[in-house]
This record gives C-alpha cells, sequence and structure tokens, in this order.
C-alpha cells in the first residue's frame, strides 16, 4: 500500500443500515492513499460487523470499538488520537464522501500551506425509495463559493457558516491539543469556530464534499430538536460558537452568524414552542433570544427571512 496522506475518522452507532454506503464512498476516493478509522461507538445493532468486515477486505480500515456509547464528540476524539497522516478528516457513519473528495482537499492544502480547507456540502434525502442528493444551500454557498486560499475569519466572515467537522480536511498538526466536548449534542459547532479564529490561514472551494444524510426515520442528533434537552444542547452551541468570535474580535463573523440564527434557526424553533407541552421549552428560547437581542453587534444584523424557506427544501 503506498504511504497514506489523510485519515478519516468515522464515528457511528447503531447505523448498520447505513455505514456500507459510507465506507463504499471511501473506497471510491480519486485520491487512494487514505486510512481509515472506525470508531464503533457501543453499537447495539450490527455496526461493528460493518466496520469489522472492512477492515478484514482492506488494510486502510481499523476499527476501534467503545464498550459504551460515549458519544459523537468523544468517539471523533478516540480516533484523533490514533492519527500519524500528515491530513485528517472526519466523515459520520452515516454520510457519504463525494468521489473526488480527499483529492480536491489535500491538493488544495499542499498548494497552499493553510490549516484547513472547508467545502460545500448538500443534504441527502429519502425520495422514492431512494436517499437522493440535494442542491447546496444559500449559506453553504456565501460560505464556501467562491473559492478563497489562505484566507481569513476577519477578510471572509461568512466561512463561519459552514460549522460541520465533516466538511473540512485539516493539517494533522493543527489538531493538537484540539478535541472535541463530550456529552454534548452539536459538539462540532464551537470546535469549528475556534478553528477559524485559531487558523493562520484556511481555505474554501466551491467543490461538494459531503452528501450529508437526513434520516427517513428521524433518528439523528440534528432532527430531535423537539427534545428539550437537545434544544439546551443546541442552543448552547449556538451561543458558544458567537463568543468564540467575540473574543477573537470577529465582529463581522459574529453578525453573519446572527444573521443566520435569526432567519433559520429562529423561525422553527419558534414553531416547535408554539405547541411543545413543556413550558420549560419556550423559556429556553426566549432566553436564547433575549440573550441575541443584548448583543452588541446585534444592531447590525439584517436576517434575511427567505432563508428559513431552504431549511424545508
Amino acid at each position: 500500500m503506498p504511504e497514506a496522506l489523510v485519515t478519516m475518522i468515522v464515528p457511528g452507532r447503531d447505523i448498520a443500515a447505513y455505514a456500507p454506503a459510507a465506507l463504499d464512498s471511501l473506497r471510491a476516493q480519486t485520491e487512494r492513499r487514505w486510512r481509515a478509522i472506525l470508531v464503533d461507538d457501543g453499537s447495539a445493532d450490527a455496526t461493528g460487523g460493518v466496520f469489522a468486515a472492512a477492515a478484514a477486505a482492506d488494510p486502510r480500515f481499523t476499527v476501534v470499538r467503545h464498550d459504551e456509547p460515549r458519544g459523537l464528540g468523544a468517539a471523533r476524539n478516540t480516533g484523533l488520537d490514533l492519527v500519524d497522516t500528515p491530513f485528517l478528516g472526519f466523515l459520520d457513519g452515516d454520510d457519504e464522501l463525494t468521489p473526488g473528495a480527499l483529492a480536491r482537499t489535500t491538493a488544495t492544502l499542499a498548494e497552499t500551506g493553510s490549516d484547513f480547507v472547508a467545502g460545500a456540502y448538500v443534504r441527502s434525502r429519502l425520495i422514492d425509495g431512494h436517499y437522493r442528493a440535494g442542491r447546496v444551500q444559500p449559506w453553504t454557498t456565501a460560505a464556501t463559493d467562491p473559492e478563497r486560499l489562505s484566507t481569513t475569519i476577519h477578510a471572509h466572515p461568512a466561512a463561519s457558516a459552514n460549522i460541520v467537522a465533516w466538511s473540512k480536511i485539516s493539517r494533522t498538526a493543527f489538531w493538537d491539543g484540539r478535541r472535541f466536548p463530550v456529552g454534548v449534542a452539536y459538539e462540532d459547532q464551537i470546535v469549528a469556530q475556534q478553528m477559524y479564529v485559531t487558523a493562520r490561514a484556511f481555505d474554501v472551494v466551491p467543490d461538494v464534499l459531503v452528501h450529508w444524510r437526513l434520516r427517513a426515520d428521524g433518528t439523528s442528533i440534528t432532527q430531535g430538536k423537539d427534545r428539550l434537552p437537545v434544544l439546551r444542547d443546541y442552543l448552547a452551541a449556538l451561543l458558544g460558537g458567537i463568543r468564540v468570535l467575540q473574543q477573537a474580535g470577529a465582529s463581522a463573523a459574529v453578525v453573519a452568524r446572527l444573521d443566520l440564527i435569526l432567519a433559520m434557526d429562529v423561525p422553527p424553533l419558534t414553531h416547535i414552542a408554539a405547541t411543545h407541552p413543556d413550558p420549560a421549552y419556550r423559556a429556553e428560547l426566549d432566553a436564547f433570544v433575549a440573550t441575541l437581542r443584548a448583543l452588541p453587534e446585534f444592531a447590525h444584523a439584517t436576517p434575511d427571512p427567505g432563508l428559513s424557506e431552504a431549511l424545508h427544501w
């Protein structure tokens, strides 16, 4: 096998129905110099067997198992501790890479010397019995198109909208001392903003790197915002990301985040709160909105209400 260039960390729990497609998307990469650390986070289904079969057939796959579920942040951290290649990235075990994703991102980093590169992604929904990729959404386009090389969050504040771990490939050294929070949902949002403000430079490319699966059964964390504990983690992550940007003096990025949160996050949460049986749900959301309104950057926010319609595409 050629010397590996990039390690992909693939966490998953109870994703046996989706993991084969994720692993196939790795096998289909035009850049063949990859390794994958498959982290089975205490699955009760056949996920461990799917991962084990992949490793038995292809030495580029390595399997690590948590005996008990520890959460997505802990699973990613387990993988991070094992990386020994120049570059690393993340792929959730129910998503899929596009065939040129690793070639595009590693070549870009080799050219620029930036700390990481972020690309576009699309949602994949079940339509007529098959998961089909949609179009790049406007906030993702604003973050990644056109290509910008060796940029910063001050020069490109709209990049702050790209907050998911699996849309980026990084230099491994950039993760020295950097790990995900454990025991909370939406663990990648604050980390993403920390990446933007601490990078010497980063790149953005308009290429679609990932098909992000919205599970038809509604079991993913992002589809559980009607649950109060999930809401609390979600709102804490949004505010935490804003605080990171504020502390770095990235006021334009704070305004960009406020625009998106007010247009895309608050309206659907308000809709849920209107009929939620627990009054604490509305109270949590009202407190969150009040905190946003108290921010000095709030006066400069101009949310586009049309963006909220894209959530339902």
